[in-house]
């Protein structure tokens, strides 16, 4: 059963932000993630919407809960606490 992570943030500047995310690729295949897409806010450009693939909730938990992600996240200028959730295919 496939399953979609739903990560939503601020950053500080997009641009910024973006080449960091682009660089983090290895790391996001080595992690578990299948299949990724990246959203801004029609109203706010610097408020992104995140989902990632994953073949199962555990990996999509251990990824998201991992330092190096979080590390990544921090350097990138990621403002606050994301709000994160997991769905499965129904």
């Amino acid at each position: 059963m496939a399953v979609t992570a739903v990560i939503q943030h601020h950053v500080a500047d997009y641009k910024v932000w973006r080449k960091a995310y682009d660089g983090f690729g290895d790391v996001q295949k080595a992690g578990g993630v299948t299949r990724q897409s990246v959203y801004r806010a029609a109203d706010d450009p610097n408020k992104v919407l995140i989902m990632h693939g994953f073949a199962t909730p555990a990996e999509a938990e251990k990824f998201l809960a991992g330092a190096e992600l979080r590390d990544a996240m921090q350097q990138a200028g990621v403002q606050g606490q994301p709000r994160v959730e997991i769905y499965q295919d129904a």
